[in-house]
């Protein structure tokens, strides 16, 4: 029995010397971050940002790869049955929590098949319209939808998305209801919106703000709970008449379940200590957004709170899967 029970104490000094040698010697190849959608949107932009520090810190190249579909699910599952070795990466935004609200099966669990990195940024939503819809306003809008109940019709980044989690949040605080449009991205919702075929969005600050400043947009409101400084001049939706209204995204990183301890906590603290840097807060800030950082801890119990938080929104709404 004492024999037995070195034996497995051996086997267990074995086993913690070898993850910490992995840890030490971690990223060895290129690490793969996977973002479920198109290119081009708040989440993309964000992700290859963090990929970019963490390829100049690390001296390891990290890869962002799309791999949007399926309301964000096809990138997500691929992540959640990938290896445990730090070598495959989920940039995650509050779709991750969503996504147990909006499907009755789920191919993950998003707790429980996923361990938390790091918080990288937080987001602000900008309810946008084409500049063909005759409204200057929240509560413009809000009366035109009113008058036109259905006819209305708004794009998001799929089924799930975090601008879909706003849309709904709104539509709800409003008593409207707006067509569903979803696409694979942001960026592909942008481009229609752009091009008149959709008329409404929520979108992040990151990929609006140049189209707002040259009237390609029409901005109405901003989701958080005060203005930002890169559009200063457009009012939150509590300041339009909604008070109390505020939906932000967060942005960050999770890794498979059963990812070394010693490999998320390499990732975690390489993430705060670039997320201290001047150069990359300028930059996300000139974004709209805001760093984040914090510890895994902080991350998991946040996207615990939320799972049970967008349950609670989708209950209210008439949104299904795919609507």
């Amino acid at each position: 029995m004492k024999l037995s029970k070195s034996c497995a104490l051996a086997s267990l000094a074995a086993a913690l010397s070898a993850a910490h040698v992995e840890a030490q010697q971690y990223p060895s190849k290129p690490v793969r971050v996977i973002v479920p959608y198109a290119p081009g949107g708040g989440v993309d932009i964000m992700a290859r940002l963090a990929a970019q520090k963490y390829s100049e810190r690390l001296g390891t190249q990290f890869i962002v790869e799309n791999r949007a579909g399926g309301g964000t699910i096809i990138g997500t599952e691929a992540v959640a049955r990938a290896a445990p070795d730090g070598y495959t990466l989920l940039f995650a935004n509050p779709a991750l929590p969503a996504s147990a609200a909006l499907n009755e099966k789920l191919p993950f669990d998003p707790v429980q098949s996923f361990a938390p990195v790091g918080l990288f940024a937080s987001s602000y939503n900008v309810l946008v319209v084409h500049p063909s819809v005759p409204v200057k306003t929240v509560k413009e809008l809000v009366t035109l939808a009113k008058r036109q109940p259905g006819q209305l019709n708004y794009a998001s980044a799929g089924n799930g998305s975090a601008i879909h989690l706003a849309m709904e949040t709104f539509q709800s605080a409003a008593g409207i209801q707006l067509v569903h449009i979803p696409y694979k991205g942001a960026g592909p919702a942008m481009n229609d919106v752009l091009g008149g075929q959709v008329t409404i969005m929520f979108t992040t600050a990151p990929p609006a703000v140049e189209y707002i400043r040259a009237g390609k947009l029409r901005a109405l409101g901003i989701s958080s709970a005060k203005r930002l400084a890169v559009l200063p001049n457009v009012p939150t939706i509590a300041e339009s008449g909604y008070p109390g209204f505020e939906v932000n995204n967060w942005l960050g990183m999770v890794a498979p379940a059963q990812t070394p301890r010693e490999i998320v906590g390499r990732l975690n603290s390489e993430m705060n200590a670039m997320l201290a840097l001047a150069d990359l807060k300028e930059r996300i800030t000139s974004l709209g957004n805001d760093p984040a950082g914090g510890t895994p801890e902080q991350m998991g119990e946040r996207i615990k709170k939320e799972v049970a938080l967008w349950q609670k929104v989708f209950a209210r709404s008439k949104s299904k899967p795919g609507s």
